[in-house]
């Protein structure tokens, strides 16, 4: 399956993140102003849900409640510790008006590993 219609844009306020599943996926999207961002909503740490996270709109990331670790939403990468590892990151845009998300089309340094856990 390709890229999936989630919601509505005015269904997200900016600034803020909700949790969606996706073909299977947990996916936490973002809304910063008009552009929106999806990445994995498990803390490859702490086994805990992103989307109950803080968005930090001025650095593009997204704060684990749990640890404290925040997350690029642009790679997916850990920009603070503990968390090491990255989650995934999926292509998300805004068309006619709704977020659309592809959970085919990932970051190849967050594709999640063999067994199927997010890295």
């Amino acid at each position: 399956m390709s890229a999936t219609v989630i919601a509505p844009l005015d269904d997200l306020v900016p600034g803020t993140v909700k949790r969606f599943e996706i073909e299977g996926r947990l996916v936490a999207v973002v809304r910063i102003d008009d552009s929106v961002y999806a990445i994995g909503d498990t803390c490859s740490h702490g086994n805990v849900s992103l989307s109950e996270g803080e968005v930090l709109c001025d650095d593009l990331e997204l704060e684990c409640w749990k640890h404290g670790s925040t997350f690029s939403l642009i790679t997916g990468e850990p920009l603070m510790l503990p968390a090491i590892k990255p989650v995934p990151v999926y292509s998300a845009s805004v068309v006619d008006g709704n977020i659309v998300i592809d959970v085919e089309r990932s970051t190849p340094a967050s594709t999640p590993d063999p067994e199927g856990a997010e890295s």
